[in-house]
């Protein structure tokens, strides 16, 4: 009983982020069948990312820019650009821009997910351990998702000279901030709480502003808005 507790708490913080996401989907809701196979992708992709990590921490050291930018945030990053791009962009059911953020962050919070069952299982967990985590790494992630989803979605939609800009940023900017997030809890081992708020902040309210702006874009807006004069 204790174990089906422990692994309630490890997966409900991803799959309610997942849940809050998908439904700010305002105009052309997703098949969700279709997120939650990404969601399922998210999670298989750990063992290779592990795998790789473990590889370059063997290689390369752990030195603590050199493990945030480029062993942890570079590879979770690229490898679930990778994913998003060659399973999601070209896809027929990628119409609009909020898409990509879905989509995108059902990859980030599967791996996130899983990555808080393995903690919860391998590591002494209490209550306010996984409620900590769930309002830190697994949010954290929704919102890399979030900001790599609606770069892949405006490139997807954008003019063709400008696409290669938006899917640089789309890999670029959350694997910076990542990256930032990982080096304040590596190096601040005790007045990291006073870093990681403070970001934590910066990144919802940036998160909230991208989610608002791919609505916005959406080519069913104006289905949408007059729908709502009906009502």
């Amino acid at each position: 009983m204790l174990l089906l507790s422990i692994l309630a708490a490890a997966i409900a913080p991803g799959v309610s982020l997942l849940v809050y996401i998908y439904l700010k989907d305002r105009y052309d809701t997703e098949p969700f069948h279709m997120v939650a196979r990404m969601f399922l992708v998210g999670v298989l992709i750990v063992l290779p990312i592990v795998i790789v990590q473990r590889g370059l921490m063997l290689w390369l050291g752990e030195e603590p820019f050199i493990y945030a930018y480029v062993i942890s945030a570079g590879v979770e990053e690229v490898i679930k650009w990778f994913v998003l791009y060659h399973i999601i962009y070209n896809h027929t059911i990628f119409d609009e821009p909020y898409d990509g953020i879905i989509y995108a962050s059902a990859i980030s919070l599967g791996f996130a997910t899983l990555e808080n069952v393995l903690y919860a299982l391998l590591m002494p967990s209490t209550f306010g351990s996984l409620l900590v985590r769930a309002l830190l790494p697994v949010s954290a992630h929704a919102l890399f998702g979030v900001m790599m989803g609606y770069y892949v979605g405006k490139a997807k939609f954008a003019e063709k000279q400008q696409t290669r800009r938006l899917l640089a940023f789309s890999l670029a900017l959350p694997l910076f901030w990542h990256g930032l997030y990982d080096y304040i809890m590596l190096t601040a081992e005790t007045t990291w709480i006073y870093f990681i708020i403070p970001l934590m902040i910066v990144l919802w309210i940036r998160g909230m502003a991208k989610i608002r702006r791919a609505n916005a874009h959406s080519p069913f807006r104006i289905v949408g808005r007059e729908d709502e004069v009906k009502m």
